[in-house]
C-alpha cells in the first residue's frame, strides 16, 4: 500500500477532539500541520515537524485543509428547468412546493441517459467545491418504475440514497391521496427498497400529514430503510416531533420550531439538518441555528440542491449563509458541514481528518477555513481528494 505525505498545511481542520479541548463541535485545528494517507485512509495526522516519511510527498504551500464536505440532503435525479419560477419568487410570489409537480412531469419523460448525465454533472460540480460525500433522494418520479429507476441511477454515484416517494401526491392521485399512500408503502416501496438506504417524507401542509408520514416511515423501516424527515419548512407542524418519535436520523429544514420541538431534538439525538441556501433562494426566514446549538442539538448543514427551491450545490455558500444569517460561528459552520453531515448520515468513517477515517479532504486556496465565510462567492477549493486521491 503506497503512502503520501501532505505537508505545508497552514491550518488543518481535523474535527478530532483529541487536537482540541474535547468539547462537542470542537474542530481540532492544527497549525503548520501535515498528514499521511495510506491507500484510502488517513494514517497519521499531526505537526509538520513530527511527520513520518512516506512514499511520496506533496507540499501544499501554506494552504488550509479541511475534511471533505458531507452534503446530507440533495435532490439530483431530475429533468427540466424552473428558472421562471425562481424569477417569480423574486417578484414576491411565495414558495409553496407546488412546482415539484412540474419537475415530476419532466423527469418522467426523461431517458435514463439524460437523468444520469444530469446527476453526473451536478456531482462533478459538487466535487469541484469540496463535497466528497453526497446523499441523493428520489422523489421526482412518483410512479413505481420512476422511483425505482431514479434510485438505481443515483446508486452509481453514492451509497447514500433516499427513497422519497412521499415527496408530494402526484396529480393522478389528487382526489385519492389515501391510495397514493398505499402505493408508496406497497409496490413502490418494494421496487425502491433494494436501491435505497433511507426513507424520507415531506411532512407539510399540501404534502403529507403526520399519520400518513408515520405509516410511510414505519413501512420503510420494516424494509430495512432508516427514516429521515422533511420537517417544519413552511410553517409549524408535526414533522420534528414525528422524526423524534420514530428515531429518524435527521429532521431537515427545521425553519419553524417551538420550544417543544427544540427540546425533542436535544433529548432524542435526532440531527437538525439546516439548509440555508433554500431560504436564500425562496426569500424565507432562516432557521435559528444559534437556538439549536445553545440547546445542545447536533446540527448539520446541507445544500438541498434541487431544481425548484434551491438550485445550488455550493456547501461554501451554505457556510457563508450560516455564519451571516443563522448566527453560527465559522467553526460551528465548518463542523456542521463536515462532521455534522456525517452524523446526519450516521457515518463514523467520514467527516474528520483522523487516523482510520476515509481520506476525504478539500484543499483551500486560503490560509484558513475562516475564508469560507470571510470571502463568500469566491471559488476557494483548489483540490478535492476522495478516498485518498485527488479528483
Amino acid at each position: 500500500m503506497t503512502s503520501v505525505l501532505l505537508t505545508g498545511i497552514a491550518s488543518l481542520v481535523t474535527n478530532d477532539p483529541s487536537h482540541g479541548d474535547g468539547k462537542p463541535g470542537d474542530i481540532g485545528e492544527l497549525r503548520d500541520a501535515a498528514l499521511v494517507i495510506e491507500g484510502k485512509r488517513f494514517a497519521w495526522v499531526g505537526p509538520r515537524r513530527d511527520a513520518p516519511p512516506a512514499d511520496s510527498a506533496v507540499d501544499l504551500g501554506g494552504r488550509a485543509v479541511i475534511p471533505g464536505f458531507v452534503d446530507s440532503h440533495s435532490h439530483l435525479v431530475f429533468a427540466g428547468d424552473r428558472a421562471e419560477e425562481f424569477a417569480a419568487r423574486m417578484t414576491g410570489v411565495p414558495y409553496s412546493a407546488g412546482g415539484i409537480r412540474t419537475t415530476v412531469a419532466a423527469t418522467r419523460q426523461a431517458t435514463d441517459e439524460e437523468l444520469t448525465a444530469n446527476v453526473a454533472r451536478l456531482v462533478a460540480e459538487m466535487r469541484r467545491q469540496g463535497t466528497t460525500t453526497v446523499e441523493i433522494k428520489s422523489g421526482y418520479g412518483l410512479t413505481v418504475a420512476d422511483e425505482a429507476r431514479g434510485l438505481a441511477l443515483a446508486r452509481a454515484f453514492t451509497d447514500e440514497t433516499t427513497y422519497l416517494g412521499a415527496h408530494v401526491v402526484p396529480p393522478e392521485y389528487a382526489d385519492d391521496p389515501a391510495s397514493y399512500v398505499e402505493l408508496v408503502t406497497g409496490p413502490m416501496l418494494e421496487a425502491a427498497a433494494p436501491h435505497a438506504k433511507w426513507v424520507d417524507v415531506f411532512v407539510e401542509r399540501g404534502a403529507f400529514d403526520a399519520d400518513q408520514a408515520r405509516a410511510i416511515l414505519t413501512a420503510g423501516r420494516a424494509k430495512g430503510l432508516v427514516p429521515r424527515v422533511h420537517a417544519n419548512q413552511l410553517g409549524d407542524g408535526p414533522g420534528v416531533q414525528l422524526a423524534c418519535e420514530v428515531g429518524a436520523a435527521a429532521a431537515d429544514h427545521c425553519t419553524h420550531l417551538s420550544d417543544a420541538d427544540v427540546d425533542a431534538l436535544a433529548s432524542s439525538g435526532v440531527v437538525a439538518g439546516l439548509l440555508p441556501a433554500v431560504e436564500f433562494s425562496t426569500r424565507s426566514p432562516y432557521p435559528d441555528a444559534r437556538r439549536l446549538l445553545d440547546a445542545g442539538v447536533t446540527v448539520s448543514l446541507a445544500s438541498d440542491c434541487n431544481p425548484g427551491s434551491c438550485y445550488s450545490s455550493s456547501m461554501p455558500l451554505c457556510i457563508a449563509l450560516a455564519v451571516r444569517e443563522m448566527r453560527m460561528t465559522p467553526a460551528e459552520a465548518i463542523w456542521s458541514a463536515t462532521a455534522g453531515g456525517a452524523a446526519s448520515l450516521r457515518r463514523e468513517d467520514i467527516g474528520r481528518i483522523a487516523v482510520g477515517f476515509q481520506a476525504d479532504l478539500a484543499v483551500l486556496d486560503a490560509p484558513s477555513y475562516l475564508h469560507l465565510a470571510y470571502r463568500p462567492g469566491v471559488p476557494l477549493v483548489a483540490q478535492t481528494w476522495v478516498g485518498g486521491r485527488p479528483v
